[in-house]
């Protein structure tokens, strides 16, 4: 550990549970970066990750955005290219960019939003979107018909999130430049997006813990 990141821990209590507001004020205090770094949350839910029915998978608008601009290709069919265009798309994916991704494995946008007749042509690029989650996903509000909503919505500040392997979801909730009150609104509308979709199979403590951290910083706990 550097010197920086020692100086940092130092000022947060490992044993102590903070209360949003302390929280965020530390992760601000406590960022190690000359840069403008990212505050993450990383939530242990009570599911079984294991059982498909108990993965938790949504989206939220943070009312305070997440501070970063995502570069968005729309897979639209030809009459839904003008809409993608004016709603934000960054670029447009036809068969040939499904061709060129499948063929070289590679992708150089942030997300990925289609409309259902197009959801069958890229499963010739499953294997490359979805290990990075990247695949257009009805459940992550990826795939529809809406192509204003799908496109705008998440220039504006929408994040996707799901339950990792081990039952953890991991999220940007703004960045060290936001005002503290600013990061605990996102903090709040994402504990409280996760509360609504809690599995019913799901039993027991549902949010296990939660903690705060800034890019390269230490971790506070929040739950």
């Amino acid at each position: 550990m550097g010197k920086k990141f020692k100086a940092a821990a130092a000022l947060v209590d490992p044993k102590k549970t903070y209360s949003t507001a302390e929280a965020m004020e530390l992760a601000k205090q406590t960022s190690t970066t000359k840069f403008d770094g990212t505050v993450e949350v990383h939530i242990r839910l009570g599911i079984d990750p294991k059982k498909s029915d108990q993965q938790v998978r949504g989206t939220v608008s943070l009312p305070n955005g997440s501070g970063k601009t995502k570069k968005i290709i729309a897979f639209v069919s030809a009459d839904k290219e003008k809409e993608a265009k004016d709603a934000g798309a960054d670029a447009i994916g036809t068969e040939e960019t499904i061709a060129e991704i499948a063929k070289t494995g590679k992708f150089e946008w942030d997300l990925a939003v289609a409309t259902p007749d197009m959801m069958p042509k890229m499963a010739k690029v499953a294997k490359v979107l979805g290990p990075k989650g990247l695949m257009p996903n009805p459940k992550s509000e990826t795939v529809s018909t809406n192509v204003t909503k799908m496109v705008s919505e998440p220039k504006k500040g929408k994040v996707a999130f799901k339950s990792d392997d081990y039952g953890i979801v991991h999220t940007v909730i703004g960045k060290v430049s936001f005002d503290a009150k600013a990061l605990a609104e996102n903090y709040e509308a994402l504990l409280e997006a996760i509360r609504k979709i809690k599995p019913s199979s799901s039993k027991g403590v549902y949010l296990k813990t939660a903690t705060v951290a800034t890019t390269m910083g230490p971790a506070i706990r929040t739950i």
